[in-house]
C-alpha cells in the first residue's frame, strides 16, 4: 500500500466496512474465532460423561483426565477473546496516528498469534494422546464425536494462527513509508521548481537601495569660470 504505514494509511481516513471485511486477516480472525467456540463448546458440552450408569460422576472423556478437558477449555476461551480483542484493535488501527503505538499493536499481534499457535499445538498433541489411550465405554462412545471435533478443530487452529502470524509479521517488515511525512512538503515532479521565498520574509530586493548620505547637487559650472570658446 502506497503511503502506508504498518499496512494501513494515514491516520484518520475513512474505513470500508466492506473492504475491511474482505481483508484476509479479519476472515482469518472469524475462522478462529469460530473454531476456538466448537473447541471449549464441544468439551463443556460433551466431553463430560458418566463412566457407568451406577457412577454419577462426571469423567472427562479424554482418558478420565480433567488436566486435558481443563486444557482444551482453558485455550479455548483464550483464543475467543484474543479473537475479539484484535479484530477491535484491526477496526481502529487506521484512526492510531503514531508509528510507535502502530509498531507496538503489531508487534503484540505478532507475539500472541505465535504464543497461540504453540498452545493449539500443545491442546492438539494433548488430546489426541489421551484419546488415543481412552478405554472405549458406552459413556465414552456418547462424547466420541465431540472429542474427534475438538481434536480435530485444535489442529485447524494451529493452521490459522500461524498464518494470522505470518500476516502480522509481514506488517511488521512493511514499516513505515517516508512518503507519509514528506509528501506534503516537497513537490510531486522532481523537476519541479522549489517555490520561492514569501513575501515579507526579510530578504531585501535589489531596488531598495536608498539615496546616497550627500544629498547636495553638484554644480557642474561652478562660479566665476566660463568655457572657453574655440
Amino acid at each position: 500500500m502506497e503511503g502506508a504505514s504498518f499496512g494501513a494509511g494515514r491516520a484518520g481516513g475513512a474505513i470500508d466496512p466492506v473492504d475491511f471485511l474482505k481483508q484476509p486477516q479479519t476472515i482469518l480472525r472469524v475462522i478462529t474465532w469460530i473454531f476456538s467456540i466448537v473447541v471449549f463448546g464441544s468439551i463443556v458440552n460433551e466431553c463430560y460423561v458418566n463412566k457407568d450408569s451406577q457412577n454419577p460422576e462426571l469423567l472427562c472423556v479424554f482418558n478420565e483426565n480433567e488436566s486435558a478437558c481443563s486444557y482444551g477449555i482453558a485455550v479455548g476461551i483464550i483464543a475467543f477473546f484474543g479473537c475479539i480483542f484484535f479484530f477491535i484493535v484491526d477496526l481502529h488501527f487506521q484512526q492510531i496516528s503514531s508509528v510507535k503505538d502502530r509498531k507496538r499493536a503489531v508487534l503484540l499481534d505478532l507475539g500472541f498469534s505465535g504464543f497461540l499457535s504453540f498452545l493449539w499445538f500443545v491442546a492438539f498433541c494433548f488430546l489426541a494422546n489421551q484419546w488415543q489411550r481412552t478405554t472405549m465405554s458406552k459413556g465414552v462412545s456418547q462424547g466420541a464425536d465431540a472429542a474427534r471435533a475438538a481434536i480435530a478443530f485444535s489442529f485447524f487452529s494451529i493452521i490459522v494462527w500461524v498464518a494470522l502470524a505470518v500476516k502480522a509479521l509481514q506488517r511488521y517488515r512493511l514499516g513505515t513509508d517516508m512518503s507519509l511525512f514528506a509528501t506534503d512538503q516537497f513537490p510531486a515532479d522532481p523537476s519541479a521548481a522549489y517555490p520561492g521565498y514569501p513575501t515579507g520574509s526579510g530578504i531585501e530586493s535589489t531596488e531598495t537601495y536608498q539615496s546616497p548620505p550627500f544629498t547636495e547637487t553638484l554644480d557642474t559650472n561652478p562660479k566665476g569660470y566660463q568655457v572657453p570658446a574655440y
